[in-house]
């Protein structure tokens, strides 16, 4: 995920005059594309006929970036791929925006495709709550790797704050927790996978030192005494005649005291 993520960020910065990701021009491996094609129907994609319903839309770019998430594809197969399930008006308007980018040689890039969706299929609140979710966006119980997931999944629908490497990096560090945050502090991050392979790095360091504190102070203690508590091998506390202790006999207090006052007659 982090290689993909290099790579379009890479894509992003060579412009729309690069014509070398577009299709038509060099497509790469045909047959590694169509063993891609078929892992991708295998998730059981979705069709999208269009329509004015933008839960719809929603719906159906959620379950595409769920797919290419799990699947880690380059952008210009998850361009090809989702336009792949278009049927009716959505194919319609997909061939004139595709003559469109081949005449403007505009590279297939995943996020030029969002935004052309997301201008056709979803109303500006619906593209604002999702944008709202990626600004919230916050580790909190997630591990960094479920963390990243959603972060690039949600970066989708707020590519001005993503524009470049070190904003991209920047978001990504203030969303992890604070603990890995700081251990970031003074690292040097020039790339994305950088700040991935370091948060993942402190995460599993942070585990181990926890790990090994919860096996201490499970181990059981030793000569250690309460306060209060005595040793086993201490002797019992002797009791004295003055410390109320049994008497020889059995004879009573009381009895020896009977019989003095019984013997005094008239």
């Amino acid at each position: 995920m982090a290689d993909l993520l290099e790579q379009m960020v890479a894509q992003q910065g060579q412009g729309q005059g690069n014509n070398s990701g577009n299709p038509g021009s060099s497509r790469g491996n045909h047959e590694g594309e169509d063993r891609g094609l078929e892992r991708f129907q295998k998730f059981s994609p979705p069709k999208f006929i269009g329509g004015p319903s933008p839960d719809v839309a929603e719906g159906w770019l959620e379950r595409m970036l769920d797919i290419f998430a799990a699947l880690g594809y380059m952008e210009e197969w998850q361009v090809s791929f989702s336009t792949f399930q278009f049927e009716g008006p959505a194919r319609a308007w997909w061939n004139v925006v595709k003559a469109k980018w081949e005449r403007e040689r505009t590279t297939w890039t995943w996020i030029n495709f969002t935004r052309k969706f997301n201008e056709k299929y979803l109303p500006p609140i619906v593209q604002e709550r999702w944008k709202d979710g990626f600004i919230r966006l916050r580790q909190g119980a997630l591990s960094v790797a479920e963390y990243e997931t959603q972060f690039t999944k949600l970066s989708h629908f707020a590519p001005n704050l993503v524009l470049t490497e070190q904003k991209r990096i920047r978001c990504f560090v203030q969303g992890l927790n604070v603990e890995i945050q700081e251990a970031l502090a003074t690292a040097q991050l020039e790339t994305f996978s950088q700040a991935l392979e370091k948060a993942q790095r402190i995460e599993t360091a942070q585990s181990q030192v926890k790990a090994f504190h919860d096996r201490k102070r499970r181990q059981p203690g030793t000569g250690n005494f309460s306060v209060g508590q005595s040793s086993r091998n201490e002797p019992p506390t002797k009791m004295g005649r003055g410390a109320g202790g049994p008497r020889p006999g059995g004879i009573s207090n009381q009895g020896n005291a009977g019989r003095g006052q019984a013997g005094r007659g008239p």
